[in-house]
Parts: structure tokens; sequence; C-alpha cells
């Protein structure tokens, strides 16, 4: 059987993630390297006070320059310019965007590549409502607030999916980079806007399930200020797509 041509890149932003980043790039690794693709990843660290760019650097000399590229920032500047800024260095013709905390867990990648190369998908979007995805560890609240923050968007937007705020996806690198281009949404606003606007352009999306799991170390940057940010952005969205 004659090597993919396809190679995928994994852009990886990270804030505090010293602690995960080890595991969740041997997972990759290992999961890449069974299904005998091509990749890269990329970490994008946003200034980690917890020495997060210090271990990326120690993995880059085990597993090799070509593997792990580090693209660091000196400060956040948030997850959408995260992801135009890796875009910028991926070599891959496919990239995936998933979070470093271990919530995404590199065990679905067989999944979304079977799925992106049976119909030649633009996006591949991972699934926590439908097809049998589902979400372990978070508590009432938590299930409540992402459960309750997807359906108002599926009402007022109409996206064509069914799980509009998650962030393990995989696209096209030239799709992803039209997307960002037309996007105007910061944090975790982005990752609506992303499915959204390619319901506009009219591109192809496939859904792949997947089981969510709350970080293991660190703690969640969810937070009362990016809730507002949420609602303030899906009305925008509501009013302008």
């Amino acid at each position: 059987m004659a090597p993919s041509p396809d190679k995928y890149s994994v852009l990886l932003p990270t804030y505090n993630e010293r602690e995960n980043l080890p595991l969740i790039i041997w997972l990759l690794v290992k999961h890449f390297n069974q299904s005998g693709h091509d990749f890269e990843i990329i970490v994008i660290d946003d200034g980690s006070p917890d020495g997060t760019l210090e271990a990326a650097k120690q993995l880059q000399k085990i597993y090799g320059e070509d593997k792990i590229v580090l693209r660091p920032r000196a400060k956040k500047l948030g997850l959408g310019t995260a992801y135009i800024h890796g875009i910028k260095h991926a070599t891959g013709n496919f990239i995936f965007i998933m979070d470093a905390d271990l919530s995404h867990h590199p065990k679905f990648i067989p999944d979304f590549l079977k799925v992106q190369q049976e119909h030649d998908y633009d996006v591949v979007s991972g699934t926590r409502y439908a097809c049998g995805g589902g979400v372990h560890g978070w508590d009432l609240k938590r299930k409540i607030i992402s459960r309750g923050a997807n359906y108002l968007a599926q009402v007022l937007l109409r996206p064509g999916a069914s799980d509009l705020t998650g962030s393990f996806r995989l696209y096209k690198k030239d799709v992803l980079q039209r997307l960002t281009d037309s996007c105007v949404s910061k944090g975790y606003v982005f990752q609506m806007e992303m499915l959204v606007r390619a319901r506009q352009f009219n591109l192809t999306i496939g859904e792949v399930p997947i089981t969510f799991v709350d970080r293991v170390y660190g703690e969640s940057k969810l937070g009362g200020n990016e809730i507002i940010s949420y609602a303030k952005g899906l009305l925008t969205l509501f009013a302008t797509t």
C-alpha cells in the first residue's frame, strides 16, 4: 500500500499546560505513527509562566524538530490569533485543532481521518452531542451551561452541525485559512463562528462522535467573562449572518 501524500499539522495552543503537554504529545505521536500518516505538532505557547515552553523544548529533543515545531508568543493573545499564527507555520495540507489539556483524546484521530477521506469533507468536527458522543468529569452546572449554550446557538444560527462550541476539528488547510480570514470573533466564540462561516460558504461538514473528558491537571479557563463574551458573540453572529 502506497503511503498517503497527505500531511497533518496539529495546532496545540497552550497556556500553563506543562503537566499535560508530555502526555498529549506522546499520545499524538503514538496514534499518528499507528495510522501511517505524516504529521507535525505545532505548539503555540502564549508566555506560560509555569514552564510549558521549556517542557516543549525537551519534547522537541525527544521527538525531533520535524515533528515538534515550537512557535511561541510573548503573551496571551487569544485562541483565534493562535490558530492564525499556527497556520502560517503549518506545512501540512490538513490541520487538526484540539486542546492540549487531554480533554480531546488523540484516539479519535483515526475516526476523523476515515470520515474525511470517505467523503472528502472540508471540515470534520468532533461532537459531544450526537452519534454517541458524550462528556465525562463535568458537574451538573457545567453540563447545563454547555448544553444551554449549544442549544441556543442551534436555535439562533442553524449551523448544520450538532456541536458548535467544541474545539476538536480537522480542516483542509486552505479551508481553515479562508475561515480564519473571515472570522471576527475572539476566544470561545471563535469556534462557533468558524462553523457558521463554513455554512455560509457552502462548505461540507462531517461529524465524528467524541468523548470530552474534563482536564486532569490545571484549572479550567472557562469563567464568567468567557460566558458573557459568548453571549455577546452569539447575538452578534445572529444579527450579522
